[in-house]
């Protein structure tokens, strides 16, 4: 059995990283594609150290990176013929691998869509069209809850080719728990739940200077009244959309440049609050405890919706502000909806797979 493994951003990176290091462990014939979407793989080397993995293939594109992925990569999976091509998640990597993957040559080569089933049903996000695609081009699809499983079922996809196993997210966190207490609170004179965590990315709220001014403006007098930092690990689209908008109104929000992963999970762990337009950042708040506030208009994540770790604020200051003060009162005793050993039951479902395949 072999299998290619295809990431491209440092969530992929994170989510894939306690399958690549089981299936290390299991001595299992694999290899890996990194895509390098964002196209300065010193963005993602650091990732790639921490966890211990090293790409046997690294593409390299340069106007249309759609195409040349697709291409690059059907050109790999042609010479390295695995039976398993597996992808993780909603981006452009995801798209590019399963497209790849509907043009090898038929063989015995199956497409496996770990994270399948999310569904924000809001089509006016990329992410949305691209998960839709790459889960009716799958073979496996895993899912990491019940939720979507159901999802998958309402678009007639077979339940036979549906496995729910959780979200391998909860295994990372596992995995890397000892290396969660970095030095990084104190680094910033940052007290334990005595300070709030912002993350804020997305396109429709970074791009859109009257809804990233609305809600810096906002905690800026916030963190005033309430006597709380703020800090913000700022990615380099906000970064350089803030300069643009020539905005300095920060107050109390602290800026830092984005850090290691292990750093961000202490950041997240001991948090007052988590604000975020970020999908994986709903699940590790859940997991570890943090209530979290998602500054959307919908979530792919409805399970910490329905276990309470998350509540949906959209980008009304008022909404926030009863957001805020319900979280306050939250308590943190929630399931974790994510499972656990989730990499494991990923390839004893792979090996059942190939066995039967084999008899035929």
């Amino acid at each position: 059995m072999k299998i290619c493994i295809i990431l491209g951003t440092r969530p992929e990176i994170i989510k894939l990283s306690p399958l690549i290091q089981l299936l290390k462990k299991a001595k299992m014939n694999f290899f890996i594609i990194h895509t390098n979407q964002h196209k300065i793989y010193s963005m993602e080397r650091q990732f790639f150290k921490d966890f211990k993995i090293k790409p046997d293939y690294i593409l390299s594109t340069n106007k249309d990176f759609l195409s040349e992925s697709i291409n690059q990569i059907l050109k790999i999976s042609t010479k390295e013929k695995p039976d398993y091509i597996i992808n993780q998640g909603d981006t452009y990597s995801v798209l590019a691998s399963s497209i790849a993957f509907k043009n090898i040559e038929k063989n015995k080569c199956k497409l496996v869509r770990l994270e399948a089933g999310l569904r924000s049903y809001d089509r006016s996000m990329p992410e949305e069209i691209n998960r839709i695609i790459a889960d009716h081009y799958g073979d496996i699809l895993l899912t990491p809850t019940k939720i979507s499983e159901k999802n998958l079922m309402r678009e007639n996809i077979k339940k036979s080719k549906i496995y729910v196993v959780g979200n391998t997210i909860s295994d990372a966190i596992k995995v890397n728990k000892t290396k969660i207490n970095s030095k990084i609170l104190g680094k910033y004179k940052l007290k334990k739940k005595k300070f709030y965590l912002l993350t804020l990315h997305r396109p429709d709220m970074v791009d859109k200077k009257k809804n990233i001014i609305k809600i810096l403006n906002f905690f800026s007098t916030l963190l005033k009244k309430e006597n709380i930092e703020m800090i913000f690990p700022i990615h380099p689209r906000t970064k350089n959309n803030l300069k643009n908008f020539s905005f300095k109104n920060l107050n109390k929000i602290k800026i830092i440049n984005p850090c290691n992963y292990f750093d961000f999970l202490s950041l997240q762990k001991n948090a007052k609050l988590v604000f975020t337009d970020s999908g994986g950042i709903q699940e590790e708040s859940c997991i570890l405890k943090t209530p979290c506030i998602t500054i959307r208009k919908n979530t792919e994540r409805p399970e910490t919706l329905k276990v309470k770790s998350n509540i949906l604020s959209g980008y009304s200051l008022n909404k926030i502000k009863i957001a805020i003060k319900k979280s306050n009162t939250t308590r943190v005793n929630w399931r974790n909806p994510y499972g656990f050993n989730v990499s494991n039951k990923i390839l004893k479902i792979l090996k059942n797979d190939f066995l039967k395949n084999e008899k035929i």
